[in-house]
């Protein structure tokens, strides 16, 4: 029997990949910058209909396999394993993450200033829609995108019983080229290569929040040398936890600190302008709802579509990139459940969860401007939308105690997902690892440390957030391709599993499913059931 052992060429490829852009980055970063942004304008241009249109298609899928006969599929035997308020609430902190609570504060603002639709800048129409576009790139579209995903990975994994959750194992089941051969070795890099991208927005935005929000409780230094530090304690202390094997007791607490984003965002709605945020609310997801379709295929063919490119087609890849990870999860926690109840728990369970969340936080920030407390949109212009975070929070009754809170729940997710995520890389980049195995912990460790170079380039160059979405874009697009294999994946085997099936059928069949012991369960599946679930990345860090 072979022992699990590090994938050296895999390894070699990434490190490869990773010291390219850094070094360019910490040499040359004008030029750098440069080349991200001609880079970031063709891909975006090329690929960004495919992308929006690509979306939109998702969005019908899940609702169609939701509302047909397929809806009630179950995945596996045997009842659930969580309560349902339970398993839908792991997907609503699956939406969260620490660069979730910047744009929870400041993702109006550059709406408003840059607004879509033909919408004049600094208009009445554009503060209104500007909560109304958080809402459709934080919602629907976005979750489905994970739902189908999620449900061709784990269609594959409990209800054709094949065993190993990578993508590599799911496309040579859909295509039937090796896993272990040169596909399955390329698509294993891209997802590495997606992982890499996915974290440069996120460990950039959360650095930058966290020096700028200490520096104003403590009076420290607000530079490159602080911010480094403070990525170097949270890529190594935490993940230190999984190297001596407490990595259970981090993602306790990063499920409370989940609940306790939410409650901050409750409390922030209850002390803050109560009123007009239930309005604000009310309002921008009428708008969302009534514009849904223009929002999704917006592609500005009477201009240049800069709105589109930078924002709807940046966020859905970021959304993407972190498919193959919420897809491993959810397969983990769903065992038992039905197809339409996975589309329901992701799409309405997570959209609703993001709603809330941005729908307080940005009320709160809206209204500030709206009084002129604290002018929102000239701080992001003329200094930085982290000073803008500081302000408005030191703003709010108790708002030192405030900030604090904030910037520990900031902290808390992004030690979780570095973890997680490294956790995914090590297990990618370990060869002949079985279910229920675990990579090297030092491995683990190495790929957390890894995970902070790029960032921390970025940051040491003072790159704009555009040059930092180029890396989301570049390396998540060829997932594009995964993905669309996934999907045709899922949709076959349907047609060719139950497509013969009357819908009354399939309701018996999920019946006797769900009171049947899953103890006689495959071993593969037997070792996902077991397995905690927590160790699977889930977005937002």
């Amino acid at each position: 029997m072979h022992r699990p052992k590090p994938d050296l060429f895999l390894i070699a490829a990434s490190l490869v990949a990773v010291a390219l852009p850094v070094i360019g980055l910490a040499a040359f970063p004008a030029a750098a910058e440069a080349f991200a942004g001609t880079l970031f304008e063709f891909s975006t241009r090329a690929f960004g209909t495919l992308v929006l249109v690509f979306v939109f298609a998702a969005a019908l899928a899940a609702g169609y396999l939701a509302f047909s006969k397929y809806g009630n599929i179950r995945l596996g035997s045997g009842k659930p394993e969580y309560a349902t308020a339970t398993w839908v609430f792991m997907f609503i902190c699956a939406g969260m993450g620490s660069s979730t609570l910047y744009w929870g504060v400041m993702e109006w603002a550059y709406y408003y200033q840059t607004p879509g639709l033909h919408l004049a800048a600094g208009s009445r129409d554009a503060l209104e829609y500007s909560i109304s576009y958080s809402f459709f790139h934080w919602g629907i579209s976005a979750w489905a995108l994970y739902a189908i995903a999620s449900l061709a990975l784990a269609y594959h994994f409990h209800v054709r019983k094949k065993s190993g959750l990578g993508m590599a194992s799911i496309v040579e089941a859909v295509t039937g080229l090796r896993a272990n051969g040169w596909v399955g070795r390329l698509v294993d890099l891209i997802f590495v290569f997606t992982m890499f991208g996915a974290l440069t927005v996120s460990l950039a935005l959360t650095a930058s929040t966290l020096t700028r929000g200490l520096s104003a409780l403590t009076g420290m230094p607000d530079t490159f040398t602080t911010q480094f530090i403070v990525i170097a304690i949270i890529s190594v202390v935490f993940s230190l936890s999984s190297y001596v094997g407490i990595d259970g007791g981090m993602q306790r607490l990063s499920k409370i600190v989940c609940i306790g984003a939410l409650a901050y965002s409750a409390i922030v709605l209850v002390v803050g302008p109560t009123q007009f945020t239930i309005n604000n609310i009310t309002n921008g997801l009428g708008l969302m709802i009534q514009n849904w379709v223009r929002m999704s295929l917006f592609t500005d063919p009477s201009g240049d579509g800069a709105f589109t490119r930078s924002w709807t087609v940046f966020y859905w890849l970021w959304w993407i990139s972190y498919a193959p990870g919420v897809a491993m999860f959810v397969t983990r926690v769903s065992r038992g459940r039905t197809m339409k109840e996975v589309i329901a728990a992701l799409v309405l369970g997570g959209s609703a969860g993001c709603w809330f969340f941005f729908g307080a936080l940005e009320s709160f920030s809206m209204h500030q401007y709206l009084t002129q407390a604290v002018d929102v949109p000239r701080l992001l212009a003329e200094h930085s939308g982290e000073t803008a975070v500081v302000t408005l929070l030191t703003s709010l009754p108790w708002g030192g105690v405030f900030l604090a809170a904030f910037l520990f729940i900031m902290a808390v997710f992004c030690a979780s997902h570095m973890d997680a995520v490294g956790y995914a890389i090590a297990a990618t980049s370990t060869r002949n690892l079985k279910e229920g195995q675990d990579p090297s912990p030092t491995l683990r460790l190495f790929w957390c440390v890894m995970l902070a170079l790029l960032p921390l380039a970025m940051l040491f160059a003072h790159v704009s957030l555009n040059t930092m979405k180029t890396a989301v874009v570049l390396t998540t697009i060829p997932f594009l391709l995964v993905l669309g294999i996934m999907l045709f994946g899922l949709f076959r085997w349907l047609s060719q599993d139950y497509g013969a099936l009357s819908a009354q059928q399939i309701e018996e069949q999920s019946r006797r499913l769900a009171a049947t012991d899953p103890v006689g369960a495959p071993p593969a599946e037997a070792a996902a059931t077991q397995a905690e679930p927590a160790a699977i990345p889930v977005p937002r860090a």
